[in-house]
């Protein structure tokens, strides 16, 4: 079966609120800690690192709280623990140790923006409560008592094992390309690089659409779709891909416009030839 015959009443709610303002509470002392750090390493990129950690940390809040069926809820956190080990380990070996600020901060720092503000100290905050957001999937499967697994539940499962795989594959060939130490102005368009733009992008939205799909048959599972969505909107409209191209247009200038022209932005899609 698809949806578990599982109703609210069932799951006590009032537990579930408690378990999100603990998850809030873990995940603010947590980018609390990691902007006392950026302070000394005079690097934003460190909240990044900050919101990857915490969603691990609050989904083994969950796996240990939540009253929902053990394998469920700690496959979840397992789920999880790897999707953030790995981008934790990229996100400081790329962008934090050893490393100069990422130049998106740099520009947020240059013009004044509202995310600078009090040295990035309410933006690292905000990221604080967008964990508690975007673990609504992991809280809601967590709490799912059904001992009985759905076929959607299974696809989710291997949809995420998919969609990391992809991720961790377009790191890895943006890494070989900037070890060649390329020509400077040169754009990247290795593998995956060669069909998306932003292929990394791409598939860490499929992982949050696995996420959601693991959770839509439990109780309010519906609210899980939720993160996915939160997620493609950031991509598109906030410090996903705006960000990325506007640093990219500063830094590789007509090499990335014609890459543009040539390239899907998300979906992996064959080039076009540009005018």
């Amino acid at each position: 079966m698809f949806v578990h015959d599982i109703h609210w009443s069932t799951v006590n709610i009032s537990n579930l609120a408690f378990l999100a303002a603990a998850a809030w509470a873990v995940a603010a002392v947590l980018l609390l800690a990691l902007w006392r750090w950026h302070l000394r390493l005079l690097n934003a990129g460190v909240v990044d690192v900050g919101w990857a950690a915490g969603l691990a940390l609050v989904t083994l809040l969950y796996a240990v709280f939540a009253p929902g069926d053990p394998l469920r809820r700690w496959l979840i956190a397992a789920m999880v623990a790897v999707w953030s080990a790995r981008l934790v380990a990229y996100l400081l070996r790329d962008r934090v140790l050893g490393r100069t600020e990422d130049p998106r901060y740099q520009h947020l720092r240059e013009s004044g923006s509202v995310a600078a503000t009090g040295s990035f100290f309410a933006f690292f905050q905000a990221q604080a409560i967008l964990v508690v957001v975007l673990s609504m999937p992991m809280l809601i499967a967590a709490a799912n008592p059904s001992p009985a697994w759905s076929t959607l539940e299974i696809g989710a499962v291997l949809l995420w094992a998919t969609a990391l795989a992809g991720e961790t594959l377009a790191d890895r060939q943006l890494e070989r390309f900037k070890a060649r130490r390329p020509r400077p102005g040169t754009t990247c368009r290795d593998g995956l690089w060669r069909y998306s733009r932003h292929p990394n992008y791409f598939f860490e939205w499929l992982v949050w659409v696995a996420y959601a799909l693991y959770a839509v048959g439990s109780p309010g599972g519906l609210i899980a779709l939720s993160a996915p969505a939160i997620v493609l909107y950031l991509l598109f409209r906030v410090t996903g891909i705006p960000a990325t191209e506007a640093q990219a247009l500063r830094s590789r200038g007509d090499d990335y416009r014609r890459y543009q022209l040539e390239t899907s932005a998300f979906v992996p899609w064959p080039p076009r030839r540009a005018s």
